[in-house]
């Protein structure tokens, strides 16, 4: 029996390993991004104070439709990008988190950069 590798272990220890260099501050928080089979997830973290000064995630009212697809991460990056410049938010560092920038990652991004934020 062939063995399948862990694939949140390998993603977490990407995580990590992109997390040692990359910190959000309150000039220039961190976009991080959160995948899972059936929604996304978005939240701008300020890692200097502890704190996340705004989220969105395909769960949110405003978002039609399932949250598993690329429509929807686009919406949420578009909402997410929304309400950090309503806070005073205007650039960010993007966080994917250990996935791949492809897909629904990717749409998050542009979503987000077609709202206004700067990365």
């Amino acid at each position: 029996m062939i063995k399948r590798p862990d694939t949140n272990a390998q993603r977490l220890k990407r995580h990590k390993r992109v997390r040692a260099k990359i910190s959000g501050t309150p000039e220039q928080p961190r976009l991080n991004v959160f995948r899972s089979e059936k929604n996304i997830y978005a939240q701008v973290i300020d890692d200097v104070n502890g704190v996340t000064l705004c989220s969105a995630s395909s769960l949110d009212q405003s978002i039609e439709g399932y949250g598993g697809n690329k429509a929807a991460a686009r919406e949420v990056g578009k909402l997410v990008a929304e309400r950090a410049l309503a806070k005073g938010i205007e650039t960010v560092v993007f966080d994917r988190g250990g996935y791949l920038y492809h897909g629904r990652v990717a749409e998050l991004a542009e979503g987000a950069r077609e709202g206004g934020l700067k990365f």
